[in-house]
């Protein structure tokens, strides 16, 4: 339960970057909605590799035929998520559509699947490390105006968007998203019904945000305005830079935000029943993200780029969480799971019978 409130945060947090008011300067209004910027896509991420985790034994490692099960789904999922997120980005709304991006991510965390947590947490940070300073290394203008080494090498004017690379070049690089999913897939080999658990989330969550933010704005303001491009982009924290330090602050919060919906659902005492009750839209809602999320970018083909380019109030987010809140209930109620969900769950299934060995499709001999 705790999870799909956690979820559902995750994809109307993303309806607030899409649809909300800007105000003066292009900044929010209200100015707090500047929460969601980035901050969403993260957690969205993080819970992709907690999902991955729970769906592949939880706390018990798989292996031998049950981890080529796993490894195999996980790969049929990438599929189905590049081919329907292609069939969104065709859409050409104004939204940087994340399903690509997030099939590369479900193809990458294949190596991973049977790492213990201390090797799923170290690989995270690694790609938190690595991959941001080596991209910009790659794509950043030198200090005296030359073109980058990517640009220098491809032709093309910075900044370089490679066309289908969601490794580097596009809006959700998956080598630095990798950071998210794997340690998502550390927490999900935890014990998460326990209260420790929980708290150690929240804990360690607010100390790496902090860290993240924190050195960031000390960082910027020891190195001034007369920073070169490549150190201002790699002590900066901002929405979707994804820089180390962004990366560290967007996974503190997704921790906080993920144990605290932990915390506050527990089924075991009345309080925790309270709140699960009153937050169960919110949960049918990140109980069908990819039906929730594709649903999104449709309705905004439909309605015209305007929606998300020239707001003139959060009338339609309001009316796009609304509906959205009030039809996942509905449909989890009567129909239970979303049906990109049951797509996708029927791909998975369908896939792994066919390659299920003969003798155990047939049944037993009954000379046996």
């Amino acid at each position: 339960m705790g999870i799909d409130v956690a979820r559902g945060l995750a994809v109307l947090g993303m309806f607030v970057a899409h649809l909300g008011e800007d105000g003066p300067g292009g900044r929010h209004d209200p100015e707090w909605f500047v929460i969601a910027d980035g901050r969403s896509s993260a957690l969205f991420a993080l819970l992709a590799g907690l999902s991955l985790a729970l769906t592949s034994g939880r706390q018990v490692l798989p292996s031998g035929a049950t981890l080529i099960r796993a490894r195999i789904a996980a790969f049929v999922r990438a599929g189905l998520l590049l081919l329907i997120g292609s069939f969104l980005v065709a859409l050409g709304t104004p939204v940087l559509v994340i399903l690509p991006a997030y099939a590369v991510l479900f193809a990458l965390a294949v190596p991973f699947l049977a790492l213990r947590r201390r090797w799923l947490v170290l690989g995270g940070v690694a790609a938190a490390v690595i991959s941001p300073t080596v991209i910009f290394a790659l794509t950043t203008p030198t200090a005296d105006g030359r073109p980058s080494v990517l640009a220098d090498l491809t032709g093309m004017s910075d900044p370089v968007r490679l066309p289908m690379d969601e490794f580097v070049t596009g809006p959700y690089p998956a080598l630095v998203f990798l950071a998210y999913v794997l340690l998502g897939m550390a927490v999900g080999r935890s014990d998460l019904s326990r209260v420790r658990t929980h708290a150690v989330l929240v804990g360690a969550g607010t100390a790496l945000a902090f860290i993240g933010w924190g050195t960031s704005y000390l960082a910027q303001d020891s190195l001034g305005p007369d920073a070169t491009p490549l150190a201002s982009r790699l002590v900066s924290a901002a929405a979707h830079d994804n820089s180390s330090l962004e990366v560290l602050g967007n996974s503190g919060t997704s921790l906080v935000v993920i144990g605290l919906c932990l915390l506050l659902t527990r089924p075991t005492t009345r309080r925790g029943r309270t709140f699960a009750n009153g937050l169960a839209p919110i949960a049918a809602t990140g109980a069908m993200p990819l039906t929730v999320y594709s649903l999104q970018i449709v309705a905004i083909f439909l309605l015209g780029n305007d929606v998300v380019w020239n707001p003139r109030s959060n009338a339609v987010l309001i009316w796009f969480i609304a509906t959205v809140l009030i039809g996942s209930w509905s449909w989890r109620l009567l129909l239970g799971r979303g049906p990109l969900e049951r797509l996708l769950k029927a791909a998975v299934d369908t896939t792994l019978a066919s390659l299920a060995p003969q003798s155990r499709r047939r049944g037993p001999h009954p000379g046996d």
